[in-house]
């Protein structure tokens, strides 16, 4: 299942519904990837550190000072051992139409498909924010990502992310089914 989410429409809560919904009644945790060396692709670290600072309960990985990125991804995926759910976070390309919006998946992340990268899988469901179009010079593409809209994303997916750990921890079920479901897709 995919839902995607429009920020400029969707509240934070509809996304911290639908991650608390697609993990209950198990607590998660949160791996964030990318760079902080690329604006498009440092959604993922700004989420992290977001979530370092306002969620000291939640376990995560992947922030500013230390990110999760090509380099150092596989290390990770081969140390790291998860009693949870893993909720990865990334920043991705996609159609002019859908920058801006958010997208929450079953399954596992696959980090840089977008520049035709082969990293290994991580999560058990994630988050996909797109951040610019695709299809040409990707690399490119995300060096020149406006940095307001990738603020923006991040703080939106951070409070939802918050959200949906607050609704885990208080046992809250009746939160966790939204009253109005965001598009399908």
């Amino acid at each position: 299942m995919k839902i995607r989410f429009d920020p400029r429409r969707d509240t934070p809560d509809e996304l911290g519904r639908h991650v608390a919904r697609m993990c209950w009644p198990s607590a998660f945790e949160v791996v964030c990837v990318g760079t902080d060396r690329s604006t498009g692709d440092a959604l993922g670290p700004l989420i992290g550190s977001m979530l370092e600072s306002e969620c000291k309960d939640l376990p995560s990985w992947g922030t500013i000072d230390s990110p999760i990125h090509a380099a150092n991804l596989h290390q990770f995926v081969k140390e790291y051992e998860a009693l949870t759910p893993i909720l990865a976070v990334d920043a991705c390309l996609g159609t002019r139409k859908h920058v801006g919006t958010v997208s929450l998946s079953d399954g596992p992340l696959r980090p840089g498909a977008g520049v035709q990268k082969q990293l290994p899988e991580v999560g058990t469901m994630h988050i996909a924010g797109t951040v610019n179009v695709n299809g040409f010079m990707e690399y490119y593409v995300l060096q020149n990502t406006r940095l307001s809209l990738v603020m923006a994303m991040a703080r939106w997916v951070a409070e939802g992310i918050r959200i949906g750990a607050e609704i885990v921890s208080t046992g809250a079920e009746s939160l966790a089914v939204p009253g109005s479901a965001p598009r399908v897709n």
